[in-house]
């Protein structure tokens, strides 16, 4: 990201000083805390933009979103993320005597198995579909000879357009309640699935990585989210562009320096060709 804007701004300058008579207004949108709750960066200028009714025609996010090499994919939209915390009520006991006691992880079983296996939607032309993902389970006292009293589990659904929050919600809580388990679960809405269509901007971003590196850019809704579920309220059209993704939160993560030009001139091409 942080090479992209190095890009944006040069491509930027040398834009502006080739054509500083040009049509259009360019702007720059550099927040953090996207990595995080993604309550005090992007979202609060976006409202802000909204109270004044304020659209923008064409967004570029720098995400780091070629494959193998740069150019070979560009992201149009992005799946939506919805969390949970679940926590599963039992009864703690004696393991010797186990009818004392309701073991959560026993009770739980049946339904996590429906819940790991089952179709919540085959995506469509644009999306992937929805996946259902447990990142975090645990239960117990650390005592091999107590059966704990409550299980916790974190999970998380990367949904397309083909589903809703409350469809998966109220999916999800039928399959446990069918199961007879005593549960509470607090969710968090990380963001709606997005997809601005394959438009003027997406096509000027085809041709100037075309015309920069002679690859061919393949349009896709996969990965992570971004920022742009937040911008995509108040921009008809985006697309998110950036360098190799294969270092990205690693140890030593890097950019290669020859894909630094071209990058940067790929931003400036896609100036060019919507506000010259």
């Amino acid at each position: 990201m942080k090479t992209s804007l190095a890009g944006f701004v040069v491509a930027s300058e040398e834009f502006v000083k080739q054509y500083p008579n040009h049509k259009g207004s360019i702007a720059f949108l550099i927040t953090s805390d996207e990595e995080g709750p993604a309550n005090d960066g992007t979202v609060i200028v976006c409202d802000l933009l909204k109270q004044r009714g304020q659209k923008l025609d064409y967004c570029v996010i720098g995400e780091p979103t070629s494959v193998t090499q740069l150019g070979d994919m560009i992201k149009n939209g992005r799946r939506g993320s919805l969390s949970g915390k679940l926590a599963i009520k039992g009864i703690q006991a004696h393991i010797a005597y186990p009818h004392l006691g309701r073991n959560p992880i026993h009770e739980l079983a049946p339904a996590l198995s429906k819940l790991v296996s089952k179709e919540w939607d085959r995506g469509n032309q644009y999306f992937q579909p929805t996946s259902f993902q447990i990142s975090n389970i645990h239960a117990g006292t650390g005592a091999n000879n107590v059966i704990p009293g409550e299980l916790a589990l974190d999970f998380n659904f990367r949904f397309s357009t083909e589903s809703t929050p409350d469809q998966l919600k109220g999916e999800l809580e039928r399959i446990l309640s069918e199961t007879g388990l005593e549960f509470e679960i607090a969710w968090t809405l990380g963001g709606e699935p997005f997809l601005t269509g394959d438009g003027a901007l997406a096509g000027a971003m085809r041709e100037s990585i075309m015309a920069e590196t002679k690859v061919s850019t393949e349009l896709s809704t996969t990965g992570g989210t971004s920022d742009g579920r937040f911008i995509a309220k108040i921009c008809s059209e985006l697309v998110e562009f950036g360098p190799v993704n294969a270092t990205s939160h690693k140890i030593d993560e890097r950019v290669a320096l020859n894909s630094i030009e071209p990058l940067k001139n790929i931003y400036r091409r896609v100036l060019e060709k919507l506000i010259a």
